[in-house]
């Protein structure tokens, strides 16, 4: 058994309450106060993510956006410099190798932010279909990854910079960025996972630790706190926001998710999967990603099956209390003729069969 992984802030998790578990091979919080606490904190203040798990990779040089072309989903030549965009990488049949973010830095020079478990495997696939000039590295050791998340999170940030903050528009960046007494300049991005407004920070793993007590220390009036796991999971769960393995995966393409606006069928160039995409969104995909609520009492779990009658007709990705609605609501990938609102179905809750219904998703919507 392989030794657990710690991002640099590992240490400072305790000095706040943090309770650490084996989160795909990396030790990280999965909460500091409570899940729930810790989530409406995000929704009503502001929360603090150490997301330093994720993996970064570059890809630079001569044919770097070609090469993107060729294996995103999305269209990458819209990208100019201090832009983002969120892309899918899929297989042949239409299923997903991640879900990612890529920054283009500079011209032929782009930063690609992918899930932590599949970081690995996500470099060799690039590196294994890369039959042009352009150069891929894994450079995720050298970054701490920092998420500022809520409706104070850029009041909290300004305090530590020169930069304005309020021209960083959603999915635009600035670079560098520089903050208060720390030496090592950062990437700021509007981007997030929580479905409010805030901040993904990008910094050298050194000044990680320093960065994480600046914010806390700036936004101690604000009331920003510590957030782990948990409540990510809770937030990006209310918000319809995918998590590879549970979403989409493998074996769910992003067509199936509902995630049709990060696939460009029509730019020109042809990319890996395209054909049994385009064949998904043409005919209507045979099954695909919808909301349920519970009627009955009972709260629909990752993998609970799901059923019409007779018919097992899908299964729960992703299902909870919601604790910003308060009600079980769940993520399930269902039969497609099952997915209109309103539809009642049955949700297999360990030996009983409970009833719920499709309702319109996300749960949750900023303002």
């Amino acid at each position: 058994m392989s030794e657990l992984k710690r991002t640099p802030l590992f240490p400072e998790y305790e000095k706040s309450g943090g309770k650490t578990i084996d989160f795909g091979g990396w030790y990280l919080p999965v909460q500091f106060k409570g899940i729930k606490h810790e989530h409406e904190v995000t929704r009503t203040k502001a929360g603090l993510f150490d997301v330093s798990h994720m993996g970064e990779i570059i890809v630079k040089g001569f044919d770097s956006e070609a090469f993107l072309q060729k294996v995103m989903t999305n269209d990458i030549s819209k990208l100019t410099p201090k832009r983002a965009q969120y892309t899918f990488m899929c297989y042949e049949d239409g299923g997903t190798v991640d879900d990612l973010i890529v920054y283009m830095i500079e011209e032929n020079y782009y930063l690609l932010v992918v899930n932590a478990a599949n970081t690995e495997k996500d470099f060799e696939w690039l590196k294994k279909n890369n039959d042009t000039g352009a150069v891929i590295e894994n450079v995720s050791p050298d970054y701490v990854q920092l998420a500022l998340q809520g409706p104070k999170a850029q009041t909290i940030l300004q305090k530590l910079t020169e930069t304005n903050l309020n021209e960083v528009k959603f999915f635009r960046f600035e670079n560098p960025v520089y903050f208060n007494s720390i030496d090592n300049p950062a990437i700021v991005s509007r981007t997030g996972y929580t479905g409010e407004d805030g901040f993904e920070i990008y910094i050298s793993s050194n000044s990680g630790r320093d960065l994480w007590n600046l914010i806390l220390e700036a936004g101690a009036p604000e009331g920003v706190e510590p957030i782990g796991l948990g409540a990510r999971d809770t937030l990006r769960f209310e918000a319809k926001l995918p998590l590879y393995g549970q979403e989409i995966s493998k074996d769910i393409s992003p067509i199936e998710a509902g995630m049709k606006f990060a696939v460009k069928l029509k730019k020109e160039s042809d990319f890996i999967g395209k054909e049994k995409l385009k064949e998904q969104a043409e005919n209507g995909p045979s099954r695909k990603l919808a909301g349920i609520e519970m009627i009955d009492k009972g709260i629909p779990r990752t993998g609970y099956s799901v059923f019409a009658g007779d018919r097992e007709i899908g299964f729960v990705t992703t299902g909870t209390q919601s604790p910003t609605l308060n009600k079980n609501v769940g993520l399930a990938i269902l039969d497609s003729e099952y997915t209109d609102l309103g539809t009642e179905l049955e949700v297999q809750v360990r030996k009983r069969r409970l009833k719920a219904k499709v309702v319109e998703t996300p749960f949750y919507k900023r303002g």
